[in-house]
């Protein structure tokens, strides 16, 4: 969807702050990581509902608090369309019903998350694209999630890598169902995606997009 949290290209936000040594800045942002992950676990919604979760925040509200309330506001969200929480809990902070899901326990957690998620799925599907060849991304505006980020839509590009066949996070965020689809490696060049006066020279974005996000540059 097109929202505040897609900021890639735009002005008056002023550089990225890449000074901070430390993965939380205060106790609280270190509940939030830990709620979050500890909730997905109950395997109520998948990864990509969780990123479309933070993404429905309103944008005065987005762009005025900190990354980790962008994940508290999404859990939130989540916890409330699963019918985990009522809105009167979330409230007053107090638990009013039971829940039927288990928790993971502190043991097994080392377990989980060394394995992880793979998003790699098997397809009959033959890959549309070649590396190497040149490719158009479609200029598309999705009112739901997406992972083609706003200033590379319209743009040309060639493909350096195909990835195989992985789960659409834009379907997988709509109905949770795992749909494989074609994802490659494409490279842009600065001047294509900034603009011959804005563009850095000798500079190249390496993305990786879904099959459905391009078209055959004839």
């Amino acid at each position: 969807m097109n929202s505040t949290h897609d900021l890639g290209g735009t002005h008056g936000h002023g550089p990225i702050d890449r000074s901070p040594l430390v993965d939380f800045s205060n106790d609280l942002e270190r509940k939030i990581f830990g709620m979050t992950l500890a909730c997905g676990m109950l395997g109520a919604w998948n990864l990509d509902e969780s990123r479309h979760a933070r993404e429905t925040m309103k944008p005065d509200d987005y762009l005025n608090s900190s990354y980790y309330e962008h994940w508290l506001h999404g859990l939130e969200q989540l916890l409330l369309s699963k019918g985990l929480i009522s809105e009167q809990e979330l409230n007053s902070g107090n638990p009013m019903t039971r829940s039927a899901k288990k928790a993971v326990s502190v043991d097994q957690i080392p377990s989980i998350l060394s394995k992880g998620a793979p998003t790699s799925l098997k397809t009959d599907e033959v890959p549309y694209f070649q590396v190497g060849q040149m490719v158009l991304v479609r200029n598309f505006n999705p009112k739901s999630h997406t992972r083609a980020p706003r200033y590379i839509r319209g743009r040309k590009g060639v493909v350096i890598n195909h990835h195989g066949a992985h789960i659409f996070a834009d379907q997988h965020a709509k109905t949770g169902e795992k749909v494989p689809m074609h994802l490659y490696s494409v490279r842009f060049e600065a001047e294509e995606v900034w603009g011959t006066e804005d563009a850095e020279s000798r500079v190249v974005l390496y993305l990786d997009l879904f099959e459905s996000y391009l078209d055959a540059v004839q």
